[in-house]
């Protein structure tokens, strides 16, 4: 029995595979509780629902409590799961319908969700990542006024980019407070700022948006930020190997630790001279150095080892 939920913010609709029973129930805390009522009594193989930005937590939430096995996929994995049946038209019930499909066929792994401090902390570098977006966009805009003479335009430029200055520092602040506050938390950032071109950012986005870091091995770890290399092959055709999907935000810090690592950590400095020296596109090499530097991080945190050039060296795959 599979199941797929189809999450809005004011209800859900289930349907059920292979039996094709329906229903749709109220996304509140009622509504929830009769579907996982109903749930637990017949059992299902396997619950799948779409990411939807946070309305889908409460419901998943209460299925984990039911110990219920349930899956949260992204949402491009199931349209484009839908456009290879040819479904192409859209309501929400076909939608769960094709959740439900997406489960049978395809049965994702279930994984464990991150518990409420975890949600915490990657609510945290989300609010952060927009209010860096947010002051970039009004320094650029105040860029655009020198000369002009708009004085009412440019003081209210500063007033908002002071503003956003302010609340980027205090956001700071409130994750640098709760990362030392957990003991655990703690203890796995000082083992990833030991590494050169590690700071606070990329440290703390890795504990919060990369939970399996250090439990997962070196190729599922670069497939799930999107670093691993995938082929282009047809025939006798052999296309470039290029870099895509995983986790966007993840790959974006990894990617200015790597540019820092490439200048100034010894082991990634070298490697990456090497590709140089070798003929290697300057791009390719810094995303080499990406799945270098996740592979390196990745083994301290199983083996709860500080960095080292030796260690690094040891650890880290031959490229």
């Amino acid at each position: 029995m599979f199941v797929g939920i189809d999450v809005a913010k004011a209800e859900l609709v289930v349907v059920v595979r292979p039996s094709g029973e329906t229903w749709t129930v109220p996304n509140d805390v009622t509504g929830v509780r009769a579907l996982v009522q109903r749930l637990e009594q017949a059992t299902p193989t396997l619950v799948v629902l779409e990411a939807t930005g946070g309305y889908e937590l409460p419901c998943v939430a209460a299925l984990l409590a039911a110990t219920l096995p349930v899956v949260v996929v992204n949402p491009r994995q199931v349209r484009d799961f839908a456009r290879s049946t040819g479904q192409l038209a859209k309501t929400d019930r076909l939608d769960a319908g094709m959740l439900a499909l997406f489960a049978e066929r395809v049965q994702p792994a279930v994984r464990a969700l991150p518990d409420p401090a975890t949600r915490a902390l990657e609510a945290l570098m989300a609010r952060r990542r927009q209010l860096v977006e947010m002051l970039v966009a009004e320094q650029n805009r105040l860029g655009l006024q020198r000369g002009r003479g708009d004085r009412q335009v440019t003081a209210s430029l500063k007033q908002t980019i002071a503003f956003l200055t302010r609340q980027l520092a205090m956001t700071d602040t409130d994750i640098g407070t709760m990362v030392r506050a957990s003991p655990v938390w703690r203890a796995r950032d000082d083992l990833l700022r030991s590494v050169p071109g590690i700071g606070p950012i990329v440290s703390r986005t890795l504990l919060a948006a990369l939970p399996e870091l250090g439990h997962l091995d070196r190729r599922a770890i670069a497939k799930l930020v999107g670093v691993a290399p995938l082929n282009h092959d047809s025939g006798t055709w052999r296309g470039r190997r290029t870099i895509h999907g995983g986790r966007a935000h993840v790959r974006a810090v990894v990617y200015m630790g790597a540019l820092v690592a490439s200048r100034r950590n010894v082991v990634l400095k070298a490697f990456y001279d090497r590709l140089l020296a070798a003929g290697k596109p300057k791009k390719l090499a810094l995303v080499a150095c990406m799945r270098k530097l996740l592979t390196i991080l990745n083994a301290m945190l199983r083996t709860q080892q500080p960095w080292s050039p030796l260690i690094a060296t040891a650890v880290s795959p031959a490229s």
